[in-house]
């Protein structure tokens, strides 16, 4: 493959990709505990419509999503979405779907003892989950998180059908000009394969930052490091620790 090809189509298609990957992964994040918070509404009017946003997202393909957002909506609507912000919605959506689940199930078990708590100190349902519920909820949702973000990475693949430059559609060029497949779609993988890895590497540490913030010893950590944390933050003012 020469330098010109590697420049013009394989650079600013993991540009692109990576551009996907990112504002996919924001639409999702916003949807998912918009959606997953809704679940644990006491309403059980705003339960059944998350819910409902819920199996209808989930039990829908992303890919038939995409195609009905970018030629079935236009001529409802009478405005053409541009393909990337087609696609951004389309996996956004679905993806943030499944991510529902995960912050729902992830503050589903939180134990009532620490909700019992913030009703004893007359916290608001919204100081209780911003106080309480997330911040013990959250390192629990990373490693789910993680899979689904290299999910999500695996799924913006999908765009190269509506004409999007990223990895994918940027192979099908290079393999039509050169006609050698194994080496572009090699280099494809390897390029998908890097990409992951720094999102898998980035969600541990976000992981063991979150699990630090609330106490909770994380393996590899200096050892004692997190007594004395505990110990110093528990002394009480004649220098006593309690």
């Amino acid at each position: 493959m020469t330098a010109g090809l590697w420049q013009n189509w394989v650079l600013p298609g993991i540009w692109i990709t990576v551009q996907l990957l990112v504002y996919s992964a924001a639409l999702a994040a916003a949807v998912a505990f918009t959606v997953g918070i809704a679940r644990t509404h006491r309403s059980r009017f705003v339960r059944f419509l998350a819910g409902f946003y819920t199996e209808i997202f989930r039990g829908t393909s992303a890919l038939v999503l995409m195609f009905w957002l970018f030629f079935v909506l236009p001529p409802l609507l009478g405005w053409q979405l541009v393909p990337m912000w087609a696609a951004v919605l389309a996996l956004g959506l679905s993806y943030g779907a499944y991510g529902a689940e995960i912050v729902r199930g992830a503050l589903n078990a939180v134990t009532p003892a620490q909700r019992e708590a913030g009703v004893a100190l007359s916290f608001t349902p919204w100081q209780r989950m911003r106080l309480i519920l997330l911040p013990q909820a959250v390192p629990e949702m990373m490693p789910p998180f993680c899979n689904l973000l290299v999910e999500l990475l695996k799924g913006t693949a999908l765009v190269s059908l509506l004409g999007v430059g990223d990895v994918s559609f940027a192979a099908y060029l290079v393999r039509l000009a050169t006609q050698e497949s194994a080496q572009i779609y090699t280099i494809s993988l390897v390029i998908y394969f890097v990409l992951a890895f720094v999102v898998t590497r980035s969600m541990k540490a976000l992981e063991k930052k979150t699990k630090r913030n609330i106490g909770i010893a994380v393996p590899g950590s200096r050892p004692g490091a997190w007594f004395a944390r505990r110990t110093v933050t528990t002394s009480t003012p004649g220098g006593g620790s309690k």
